[in-house]
């Protein structure tokens, strides 16, 4: 992974490590406020969702169960992802939440949201293939000295 660098007292960053950070937090606040806003209104959210699956293959009570937990994920992804926190394993659980809503919008032929569900999942692709460029993030701290011995946990 790379690390700031540091020219004349002055920090240097990459464009490719500031590319990646921004891209990180973009996706980041948009997990977190696709839940955030949702939180508050659960109830309401949770119903409409699991309406929209009558007539398909997918049962009510598990989508409106899903649709309950969905605003939480999201919003917690979204946390840990601005964060930096554990960002592959997080970005990977994204990516699940994004294939699960893939599926259920397939079921009820929505194909507009499969496609900007799919363009989530390019872009949580790219974050993953670049994350050698993750900075300014809790990851980026995670080493511990054993023995004289510097590793990542």
């Amino acid at each position: 992974m790379r690390k700031l660098g540091y020219f004349q007292g002055k920090i240097i960053i990459s464009s490719h490590q500031l590319a990646y950070v921004l891209a990180r937090i973009t996706l980041g606040l948009n997990f977190l406020l696709h839940g955030l806003v949702r939180i508050p209104k659960l109830e309401k959210f949770a119903s409409g969702l699991a309406s929209g699956f009558e007539g398909t293959l997918m049962p009510l009570a598990l989508a409106e169960a899903f649709a309950y937990v969905l605003p939480f994920l999201e919003f917690l992804i979204g946390l840990l992802i601005l964060a930096g926190y554990k960002t592959k394993h997080v970005l990977a659980a994204a990516a699940v939440l994004i294939m699960l809503l893939i599926f259920g919008s397939a079921l009820k032929e929505d194909w507009g949201a499969v496609a900007t569900q799919m363009l989530y999942a390019l872009f949580i692709f790219f974050l993953l293939i670049y994350l050698e460029y993750n900075l300014l993030a809790l990851d980026t701290k995670s080493k511990k000295k054993i023995d004289g011995f510097t590793t990542k946990r």
